[in-house]
């Protein structure tokens, strides 16, 4: 790599163990190696970032890692961030790519830029002629997937970018979830080549934020909701059943790696391991279900009808699994959270959990089941956003997984 400047600091100051297989791992978490690469990749810019910051990492160890980092620049009155990834993969060099040009999103490039952006809502949108559009990113995992908003006058669009193979089963699980009282956000268009979606902006609180603030949401439309779509008659060559095993497998694969130098968390993990392999082992499909349903995922609207606004993974599930996955993330914001945060979240999750079972008779064990493994995986969130203090996280993560366990 070509000789520059001094490297901007990057922050946070955190790395996870070697992986021999992925050889430049370890550089990932390298403040001058990574800045020498951008510069070798896309030219010294003319305006030096004040700061490099990483923002997450994609890991599953010994096959893949692809990390984000954003360039901050500030002036007076305004900054600027700039978006790159590095990409790991076994027998293969770093690749580097910076937002919006990702090979895995052959339609973000498009979409992120005002000009093509009013030609593809011309072709694919309106009827009628649009001649402006303001364009925002909401969010962007790199090699993953993308949301923006597209404005037109009053006009607003969620725009999903995605891998062109993910379109057929995202409309599918659309057209699954609104065969329910959620309220979906309605497809406006699609540029399946490109892997585009436009959906309708659906106006409302979210409802992460009304529990976090004490909103006391009501969980009985929600409840009978999800069992509308529990009992969608189950459609087997048009949906792909969850994978729940690979989903626990990779959570543990990582766990293994990323903790071999740190005992009290490895142990925890093998506690929480041995109780949950027999479940995950054993577990089938047998409903359709929505398979990442949490709080985040839910808008209440001003006529107090809740909307479903994220559905991908639609399809062939488990109705328990739905109901302890949205216990997952309120028994993690209970924990993890700020004082008032905590404490709504856990009496939220209280009576969600209280209510579930009472309305649909299950075993209190099989429901304690299906949140443990969810916090499981949920449990690296602190690895993937490179939280400081990852391996005291973790291990109280395990914590929670082992605390629902011998309930």
């Amino acid at each position: 790599m070509p000789d520059v400047l001094a490297a901007p600091a990057l922050t946070p100051q955190v790395s996870l163990p070697d992986d021999p297989v992925l050889g430049d791992f370890p550089y990932l978490f390298d403040g001058e190696w990574v800045w020498r690469a951008y510069c070798a990749s896309f030219g010294a810019p003319a305006e030096w970032p004040h700061a490099l910051r990483f923002r997450q990492v994609s890991y599953n160890p010994g096959r893949s890692a692809v990390a984000t980092y954003v360039a901050e620049r500030y002036w007076e009155d305004f900054a600027s961030q700039e978006q790159f990834a590095v990409e790991l993969a076994r027998d293969r060099p770093a690749r580097l790519f910076r937002y919006p040009d990702d090979r895995s999103l052959p339609g973000l490039r498009e979409v992120a830029s005002a000009i093509p952006a009013c030609n593809l809502l011309n072709r694919y949108v309106f009827a009628s002629t649009v001649q402006r559009v303001r364009v925002s990113l909401v969010r962007y995992r790199p090699a993953g997937h993308a949301v923006l908003r597209h404005r037109v006058g009053r006009v607003r669009f969620y725009v999903r970018a995605m891998r062109p193979d993910r379109v057929p089963r995202l409309l599918k699980a659309g057209e699954t979830a609104g065969r329910t009282d959620f309220v979906i956000p309605r497809l406006a268009g699609s540029w399946a080549e490109g892997g585009i979606v436009w959906l309708s902006e659906i106006p409302g609180k979210n409802l992460r934020r009304l529990i976090r603030t004490g909103q006391e949401p009501d969980f009985a439309p929600i409840l009978a909701n999800l069992s509308q779509l529990w009992n969608v008659p189950i459609a087997v060559d048009d949906h792909r059943p969850f994978y729940l095993r690979g989903a626990y497998r990779r959570a543990r694969r990582v766990f293994r790696h990323v903790l071999r130098d740190h005992d009290a968390p490895r142990q925890a993990l093998r506690q929480a391991s041995n109780k949950l392999e027999p479940f995950v082992e054993s577990w089938r499909a047998t409903s359709m279900a929505h398979n990442d349903f949490y709080d985040d995922q839910l808008i209440r609207i001003p006529d107090g009808r809740i909307a479903l606004v994220d559905f991908e993974e639609t399809g062939l599930g488990d109705p328990l699994l739905d109901v302890g996955n949205f216990l997952a993330h309120m028994r993690w914001s209970a924990h993890f959270g700020g004082d008032v945060e905590a404490k709504a979240s856990g009496d939220y999750y209280g009576r969600f959990r209280d209510a579930a079972l009472a309305r649909f008779g299950w075993s209190e064990r099989e429901l304690n089941l299906r949140e443990a493994v969810c916090i499981f995986r949920v449990g690296t969130n602190p690895i993937r956003h490179l939280a400081p203090d990852w391996p005291q996280r973790i291990e109280q993560a395990f914590a929670l997984v082992n605390d629902v366990l011998d309930r």
